[in-house]
């Protein structure tokens, strides 16, 4: 019987919020929209992490930029707030807030209609390498230590 070294979740998180855009120098209407990042995330099969451990990290990192005008919230003051800058401002975030858990953020799906998603991958970003074998070492020990302790027992 083979074992698994990782569990994973799949989690969606919801940011109600506003935004702008500015195209060849005209600044569009203020709108709306119910933004959605669905993460993937992966941690050690022998570490339990609740589900709701990830879900309050993520929601209280959002918490500021609910209801906002997200032109107005640092870093969107001098980025524009489009699907794919916030998700790429964000998945940094996530991936810290993820990572201080012990977990592992695989990827984010983001999307602002139900038609459209913008995906990044990252397990491919600069310097999460190096993270991500840490945390699959500590994972894999993990692992190790629960086979022996029933090998023991």
């Amino acid at each position: 019987m083979g074992i698994n070294l990782y569990r994973e979740y799949r989690l969606k998180f919801y940011l109600n919020a506003r935004h702008y855009i500015i195209i060849n120098g005209h600044k569009g209407d203020a709108h709306p929209h119910t933004w959605e990042f669905t993460l993937y995330i992966r941690f050690g099969r022998s570490s339990f992490e609740e589900f709701n451990t990830f879900e309050r990290g993520i929601s209280s990192y959002l918490a500021p930029f609910q209801n906002a005008l997200m032109n107005e919230k640092e870093p969107f003051d001098t980025i524009m707030p489009t699907l794919e800058n916030m998700t790429d401002y964000f998945s940094k975030e996530f991936y810290r807030v993820i990572h201080d858990v012990g977990g592992i953020l695989v990827q984010i799906e983001a999307s602002e209609t139900p038609t459209r998603s913008y995906v990044v991958n990252l397990t491919e970003q600069e310097g999460n390498e190096e993270r991500n074998r840490d945390t699959e070492k500590k994972i894999r020990a993990d692992v190790m230590d629960a086979v022996l302790d029933n090998i023991i027992k």
